[in-house]
């Protein structure tokens, strides 16, 4: 089909249809457009059927502007600039490009992380393992997989660094960094160690009806950090070729990411993809790269601080079961992986003893049982028996 122009139903502005388009979402609006075939005699709309597409214009721009005020008040930003078609024929657009605190890392290599702790010192949620999560993390990811040591974000109240306490605009701006510039062929790794919550959606783009949350140092007078912006800050922009891993050791962190898949896993280890894209049709995957989240619980659980490690040295539980799990077994799928993790603390929710390269987690463990279950959610579907976890 060629490409010509069309008024979008939000706002009425007048839109240039790429050709093949199926769909346009307008710049200024947001608004989502089926795009017309072009009449071959050039006849007029009849009125009937022009009044219909006005009125369903003017509805659609209604639960727009709810949406744009719902996410403004959260800080959420608009997607403007450059087009990209999607799988799905709808053309969207990516934010443009930022300016970020001079101290941060180059972005440079093929690899490279961010590491978020937060311990709320002081306060009375204060947690006692999240910066200890980073620091095994790096350790982790520097030691054992190779990844270089300046390629690496760290944000936590131990930094000296006044742009890398993890406050809600420290955090926002680090999640632009680790996607600025990513090419095919990057492997991305965000990890986030502190608390999450929910709050009700008010877009209805969620099947429970709540969205999931980060809380930033700062979230009492900030505001906290909603799965939507996350989304279409470090998921969407992703191209194809490059991949994204998120270990989000948090509450409610089920579909932290947003993402259009859950695996929804029973006790023997069958599995289905559960399908969350949202009902009014918003796209939550990527532009052609594969984004991929490992997730404390499901978004109505709570996950565990415990002491994990020798001593009294504290840890996250899911933080802990992951670096052990991965470290151990090289070549391990998604689905062995994820069960190694579950496994380790449904044992110790059970309070049985094991062997193995987790036995000492297990052993030292809080008794007071843990609730959570380890969750994966992607951006597409894949056997998770067969797919093999590289970081």
């Amino acid at each position: 089909m060629a490409g010509g122009r069309q008024k979008c139903n939000g706002c009425g502005k007048l839109l240039l249809v790429p050709p093949e388009a199926k769909n346009m979402r307008c710049a200024w609006c947001q608004t989502v457009t089926p795009v017309r075939p072009p009449d071959p005699y050039n006849r007029t709309q009849d009125p009937v059927r022009q009044a219909a597409t006005w009125m369903k214009g003017f509805m659609s721009n209604v639960s727009n502007k709810i949406d744009t005020i719902a996410t403004s008040i959260n800080g959420y930003p608009a997607v403007t600039g450059p087009s990209n078609l999607y799988g799905n024929g709808t053309y969207a657009y990516n934010p443009p490009p930022v300016s970020l605190p001079l101290s941060f890392p180059s972005v440079h290599g093929k690899r490279r992380a961010l590491l978020c702790g937060l311990c709320y010192r002081s306060k009375r949620y204060e947690l006692k393992g999240s910066i200890n999560d980073v620091n095994c993390m790096r350790y982790f990811l520097v030691e054992k997989l190779g990844f270089p040591h300046d390629s690496i974000l760290i944000l936590t109240e131990n930094e000296r660094d006044p742009y890398r306490i993890p406050t809600r605009q420290n955090i926002r701006n680090a999640l632009k960094w680790l996607v600025q510039g990513c090419q095919p062929g990057d492997s991305l790794v965000f990890h986030y160690s502190g608390h999450g919550s929910q709050q009700p959606n008010i877009n209805g783009d969620e099947i429970d009806g709540f969205d999931e949350t980060l809380c930033p140092l700062d979230y009492e007078t900030e505001g906290m950090i909603l799965d939507d912006e996350i989304n279409a800050t470090i998921v969407r922009p992703l191209p194809k070729g490059t991949t994204l891993h998120a270990i989000m050791d948090a509450c409610h962190s089920g579909t932290i990411l947003d993402l259009p898949y859950l695996c929804r896993m029973n006790k023997n280890g069958y599995y289905s993809w559960e399908n969350h894209i949202p009902r009014s049709g918003t796209y939550k995957g990527t532009s052609g790269g594969l984004a991929l989240s490992f997730s404390a619980c499901d978004d109505h659980q709570t996950s565990a601080d415990t002491s994990a490690l020798s001593g009294n040295t504290m840890t996250g539980a899911m933080t802990y079961s992951f670096i052990q799990a991965a470290q151990s077994s090289p070549g391990l799928t998604y689905g062995s992986l994820l069960i190694a993790m579950r496994v380790a603390i449904r044992e110790a929710n059970a309070g049985i003893r094991c062997n193995g390269p987790i036995s000492s987690f297990l052993k030292k463990v809080l008794f007071n049982g843990l609730s959570q279950e380890t969750q994966l959610s992607s951006s597409e579907m894949f056997d998770i028996y067969k797919k093999q976890f590289i970081l």
